[in-house]
């Protein structure tokens, strides 16, 4: 017996997800693809009328859904087999990253009336919310609440409106995701706030975030940058996928050194679907610096992402960045190799020089761009920690983490300025 969910991109019926025999398949529906203005649901699910087979559909979809332990606690709440990854998207898939909704056969798309329906919650609520992730990640099994979102992290797509924070209910698009602190790692909330302000500092176009505190809970909330809002002020979603997708790889295997992407994958994916390519494959180049920099070693593919919100997809803005080398317990290896090296204080200017090739950049290009952001990191890491308008300079881990981006600026400096390195 098969059982279906219809699969909706913005308010248009486009395909239908199946598991047939406990493999899932995916088909366009025939009407969209005689639509002139038809586009594909990923770079690895192109237009076409043939189904496709568990191999090419499960890297999409099974990426939409969170990952690891929260993955479990959902499973559990639910009812259902961790390894389902159908009735997970028919539970949760309501509100995803990107323009998907999930739909049982013959259900009418949600159409929100107007904010109510948005549940507004006061500051006890927000507190009983953080209490409740961690055993409830994205409230699963919550009335009128199907939330999806990818990773390992506790997050919650909310909506916020000035100093008001909500739930959205039946259909209403999220503005915002509400990350909580990671308990096993120190002052994660700052950590984020501080270096996804940096990179803005860094004019490099990361998600926006704010750090709130209520009585003494702390967290963050992101901007969603798959979200805009319409000429009347209605939130509409924009689609996106993240690399893993879009190179058709499971999110189980997101890391290099499992059989992941590796950069080279990444910026010729970046190459080959973008329009005009060279100003973002400058951007990903400045993305990859960054994180190498910054010490954020947990940057794999799908931590990169595309947005589609025009002709031809874009680089999506710089999102989930933590400072993870400035943490002993934490691994030293980045997600990515860089050349060959996958430990930072190992990378010579021959590996910055083998990374540029297999990225298909000049080195002399590249070299200049990395030496020109290992220069400018560091006075504006302290700047930002001294601005009286943010709260960082009273934070112990800020300083870690600036101390850490000047030895690592210092350090990639000066082995790209060696004479060796001119040659």
């Amino acid at each position: 017996m098969a059982h279906k969910l219809e699969v909706w991109l913005f308010a248009i019926r486009i395909g239908t997800l199946a598991l047939v025999e406990g493999r899932l398949t995916f088909q366009y529906d025939s009407d969209w693809l005689k639509q002139p203005n038809a586009v594909a649901l990923s770079c690895s699910l192109p237009l076409q009328a043939e189904p496709f087979d568990e191999r090419r559909t499960r890297p999409f979809f099974a990426g939409l859904l969170p990952e690891g332990h929260l993955r479990r606690l959902i499973a559990q709440q639910l009812q259902v087999s961790r390894q389902n990854d159908f009735a997970l998207l028919d539970h949760i898939g309501g509100e995803c990253a990107g323009a998907v909704t999930f739909l049982a056969p013959g259900q009418a798309l949600p159409q929100p009336a107007d904010s109510s329906e948005v549940e507004w919650l006061g500051n006890t609520q927000i507190i009983t919310l953080l209490d409740e992730l961690p055993r409830r990640p994205m409230l699963a099994g919550q009335d009128g609440l199907r939330l999806s979102l990818a990773g390992a992290q506790d997050k919650l797509p909310v909506v916020v409106d000035g100093d008001r924070i909500g739930l959205p209910r039946n259909g209403t698009p999220s503005s915002h995701i509400l990350k909580p602190a990671i308990h096993s790692v120190e002052d994660s909330i700052t950590n984020e706030g501080f270096c996804l302000t940096l990179a803005e500092v860094m004019q490099l176009r990361p998600a926006r975030s704010t750090i709130r505190s209520i009585r003494d809970r702390r967290f963050l909330l992101v901007e969603r940058y798959d979200r805009t809002t319409d000429a009347e002020g209605r939130m509409q979603r924009l689609h996106q996928e993240d690399f893993c997708q879009a190179l058709g790889v499971v999110p189980e295997m997101k890391y290099q050194n499992e059989g992941g992407p590796d950069l080279a994958s990444c910026f010729a994916l970046v190459r080959r679907v973008t329009r005009p390519s060279a100003p973002q494959v400058l951007r990903l180049l400045d993305y990859v610096v960054f994180n190498a920099l910054i010490g954020n070693h947990d940057a794999h593919a799908k931590n990169f992402s595309l947005l589609y919100a025009g002709q031809a997809p874009v680089l999506a803005p710089l999102y989930d960045m933590l400072s993870t080398a400035v943490y002993p317990n934490l691994t030293a290896k980045m997600a990515m190799k860089l050349g060959s090296q996958y430990r930072f204080g190992e990378v010579q200017a021959r590996h910055w020089e083998q990374f540029a090739e297999s990225a298909g950049l000049a080195r002399a290009q590249a070299r200049k761009r990395i030496l020109e952001l290992a220069r400018l990191l560091p006075a504006a890491a302290r700047k930002l920690q001294a601005d009286p308008n943010h709260s960082f300079s009273s934070h112990a881990l800020v300083e870690r983490i600036v101390n850490l981006i000047e030895q690592r600026c210092q350090l990639t400096i000066r082995r790209l300025t060696a004479p060796a390195a001119e040659d």
